[in-house]
């Protein structure tokens, strides 16, 4: 089994493009995915049938994994078996007909936009780092972009002139997003007097920096959120994604189309996008049973 994940792996990376990151999912995926199978006796791909895969997905459920973790490891086991069909090492892919285990979408937290307005005001831009973690957290807010896709922004990826960043996203596929006023007018202010003094005359390609001269990482950028929800006094369960998830159900709210904001999103399906037409609906149950007398 080692062996086609390492070959699966090797595929993605070489002709999907796919990030590190991803990549590292898809292992950590397979990896327990194949520790399952070998308590159950079955050590090669020819061995596995549906009720394997069934099993070790209702196993998950009783671990109490989140619903979100468990449709990412069907994905990854769904992409393993269509990699074995496509290089013709099985001639039968049990897995297809497991689509109905896509249902368990859960619909991700966003803010209200009040809610935004307080974390937007919580980084103090009269110091450098503050003006710094404003800029990033406006242009997360003004564009949607995946936490990832900031950190591996470059200098040159933003046009402060015509207002619009150039994003690679998955896939290595690229997209330009437009920025907003105050987006620009925060990144222009921290390009021009903070970058410089966090580079301390070294050069860089990337456009968000550390106090220690290295772009910033993922985790950096999940640290600081935390930091300034819990300032702002936020009480909601909040991830890297949700001022993503926040850019996406307010622009729809607002009555974007789903193509426009599919575009910006960087989704490849608009089916992926049309679950901010759900979280929409939803919202709008909750305050009619927030407000109508007879809700």
């Amino acid at each position: 089994m080692k062996n086609y994940i390492e070959l699966f792996l090797d595929y993605l990376r070489a002709e999907r493009g796919l990030s590190e990151n991803t990549i590292s999912s898809y292992a950590n995926d397979l990896k327990k995915y194949t520790q399952f199978l070998l308590s159950k006796g079955v050590n090669n791909p020819f061995q596995i049938e549906k009720a394997h895969i069934v099993e070790f997905i209702e196993k998950g459920k009783r671990e109490g994994f989140k619903l979100s973790s468990i449709a990412r490891r069907v994905s990854s086991i769904k992409g393993f078996h269509r990699f074995l069909m496509r290089e013709r090492i099985l001639n039968k892919d049990v897995t297809s007909n497991l689509e109905s285990l896509r249902l368990w979408k859960k619909v991700p937290q966003v803010l209200e936009l009040s809610e935004v307005e307080k974390l937007l005001s919580c980084p103090n831009i009269r110091k450098p780092q503050g003006l710094r973690d404003k800029a990033i957290f406006e242009l997360l807010y003004a564009t949607g972009l995946r936490v990832s896709e900031v950190c591996s922004l470059k200098i040159n990826d933003v046009n402060l002139e015509v207002g619009f960043v150039k994003v690679k996203g998955k896939g290595g596929k690229e997209r330009i997003v437009p920025l907003g006023e105050t987006a620009l007018h925060f990144l222009k202010r921290y390009i021009e007097e903070v970058r410089p003094k966090l580079l301390r005359n070294r050069e860089s390609v990337f456009l968000f920096i550390s106090s220690f001269k290295k772009n910033l990482s993922r985790q950096s950028i999940w640290k600081m959120i935390k930091l300034y929800i819990k300032k702002a006094r936020i009480r909601k369960e909040v991830s890297p994604h949700t001022l993503r998830h926040s850019f996406a159900t307010h622009l729809i709210e607002r009555g974007a189309d789903l193509r426009s904001v599919q575009e910006m999103l960087g989704h490849s399906n608009i089916s992926t996008t049309q679950l901010y037409t759900h979280i929409n609906k939803v919202r709008l149950k909750e305050i009619y049973r927030k407000f109508h007398p007879r809700a």
